[in-house]
């Protein structure tokens, strides 16, 4: 497929080190490369980079450092990384595709994709549904029965290979269920992963190809997917290279990879999609009713209740002012995800006009300051947007 076109106002950097860019290559604007510059040390020394950022008409990406330990290969907008559970994202957009195609409902329970001995153990007068796998409300655990033996002997290497779907439809009959459904959120990737296998079996497709044929075809995110692609990054773990991320039976919780080039896409799709040139046969209307259904809330979480699950999406309201009570907030929508050796961060904000994709991969990664320290430059993105010069 075609790479398509630059989007309107886009600009890449790229050095190999913090500081002036090379002869042939624009210069960052001062502003945003001292706001980039905490997120890159974050990452670490040895670490390679890609950051993707927008602010209201403008549209950068930001590469630095090199994809691999021999130093031969710098990062480039078009490297890919593991997204990790960022994928979530992508599967709650599929969702909402096909929910607005009247293909699915949100409500539908999700014996209706499974065979009739692989349903999980439940009180069947309350039903887990597609929404409750979406939104972590489905009462299923954060991993499935079985997976850890499955691990055990590839713990240090590709830890999930062996784990595929006819195990994971074997699992799912001993997998207890806690709670009453949509009652209570609880992190699942076995329940996001699964709503990808549901999805594709209601399609009839494999969760890779529907993916490709409903968001990211019609998107031009020619290289998103599970699979293998060009300029991979690679990653490192106590300084051992480590196999790429592989997840066989629940692809649509962490599996992806992607490019700084497409999550710009990607976010600007979220905050506008006419901003995006979409291919000539894509249906505009329903990608932008799915692009609207994904970002609305639909349960919260009891701790920290400022946070609520969307589909695929968190999002949290913080102040607009310096006032933190002040009512009139924006509302960040995010979500961050890792692998071994890699971690990924996506946000924007709908009202500021502002987008964040930040890709890392380092030796020794330390996923939390590296996520917190990207949610902060989200913020201040935002905040920065909003000021007195930014428009209401």
């Amino acid at each position: 497929m075609p790479r398509p076109p630059l989007l309107p106002g886009e600009t890449v950097v790229s050095a190999d080190l913090p500081g002036p860019a090379g002869p042939d290559e624009p210069e960052l604007p001062a502003d945003l490369d001292r706001l980039l510059r905490p997120l890159v040390r974050a990452a670490g020394p040895s670490g390679g980079v890609a950051v993707a950022v927008i602010r209201g008409d403008e549209r950068t990406v930001v590469c630095r450092g090199r994809s691999d330990r021999s130093g031969r290969y710098p990062v480039r907008a078009d490297t890919r990384f593991e997204l990790g559970s960022v994928t979530k994202t992508f599967t709650g957009l599929l969702l909402a595709e096909m929910a607005a195609r009247g293909e699915v409902r949100y409500d539908d329970p999700i014996d209706r994709y499974l065979p009739a001995d692989a349903a999980p153990g439940y009180p069947h007068e309350r039903p887990i549904t597609l929404l409750h796998l979406a939104t972590h409300t489905s009462g299923l655990p954060r991993l499935p029965v079985g997976l850890l033996p499955a691990m055990a002997p590839r713990w240090f290497t590709s830890p999930y290979a062996t784990f595929g779907p006819a195990h994971l439809l074997r699992a799912l009959p001993r997998t207890p269920v806690r709670g009453t459904p949509g009652t209570q959120v609880r992190y699942s990737s076995l329940g996001c992963g699964l709503l990808g296998l549901l999805l594709a079996n209601a399609a009839g497709q494999r969760y890779d190809d529907l993916l490709a044929a409903r968001v990211c075809g019609p998107l031009g995110l020619v290289d998103t997917s599970s699979g293998p692609g060009r300029e991979e990054v690679a990653g490192y773990r106590r300084g051992r290279r480590v196999p790429s991320f592989r997840l066989p039976a629940l692809p649509g919780a962490a599996a992806l990879r992607s490019t700084a080039d497409d999550m710009l896409r990607y976010l600007q799709a979220h905050l506008s999609l006419d901003a995006v040139p979409l291919a000539e046969r894509a249906d505009a209307a329903v990608l932008r009713t799915a692009l609207g259904e994904v970002r609305r809330p639909r349960a919260g979480r009891r701790r920290g209740g400022a946070t609520r699950i969307c589909l695929g999406w968190n999002q949290r309201s913080v102040a607009a002012g310096p006032d933190p009570d002040e009512a009139d907030g924006e509302e960040l929508v995010f979500h961050a995800g890792s692998t071994r050796g890699f971690a990924a961060f996506a946000g924007f904000s709908p009202r500021a006009q502002v987008g964040l994709a930040v890709m890392a991969r380092a030796r020794s990664l330390r996923s939390r300051g590296f996520v917190q320290s990207a949610y902060e430059t989200l913020r201040t993105l935002t905040a920065q947007r909003r000021g007195p010069e930014a428009p209401g």
